[in-house]
């Protein structure tokens, strides 16, 4: 049997994901001081950055899916609802790869104050990929300015997590 052949941007999105939840479950412990933590140059809190990402993450699957993944309205949900929704964006984000995708194909985005955004899906999935990058890095950025030391969540960590990187020693 042939293994499944996956999109060129699984580990994009897998990363995406794994990365997510790796850093909420790294902030589960903070106390409320802690989870409203700002450092200069971030997005905003701690608690608030995640809750942008995740709410971000949800829009983007939205208009990419053509409404099959519904928005979220992430403003007071804990870190264990943030958590719930990335969870679900784990298995939405391979199903929409899994499609016949156009990155070329313009795609709106409808605003709630009637303004759009018309863009092409290659564009989007990659402002995807990059958002959480940007947002994730403020948020270990926090972490590290009150002394506790971020999760391991680059790209390497997750190949090496998932089996699929490995090292191996010069020949002797």
């Amino acid at each position: 049997m042939e293994p499944k052949r996956q999109s060129l941007l699984a580990d994009a999105f897998g990363h995406h994901v794994w990365a997510t939840l790796k850093l909420i479950d790294a902030c589960l412990p903070l106390t409320p001081e802690q989870l409203a933590t700002v450092v200069p140059g971030t997005y905003g809190s701690i608690v608030d950055t995640l809750r942008h990402l995740v709410a971000a993450d949800a829009s983007y699957l939205f208009v990419m899916s053509g409404g099959r993944t519904p928005p979220v309205d992430a403003e007071g949900m804990d870190l264990a609802d943030l958590r719930a929704v990335m969870e679900r964006h784990g298995a939405a984000w391979p199903e929409l790869l899994a499609g016949d995708l156009d990155p070329v194909a313009v795609l709106r985005r409808r605003r709630d104050d009637g303004s759009e955004s018309h863009a092409p899906l290659g564009i989007r999935l990659a402002q995807a990929v990059h958002h959480g990058t940007d947002h994730r890095s403020q948020i270990c950025t926090a972490l590290t300015a009150l002394g506790i030391a971020p999760p391991d969540i680059d790209v390497w960590d997750y190949g090496w997590e998932d089996g699929r990187v490995a090292e191996v020693p010069p020949a002797s």
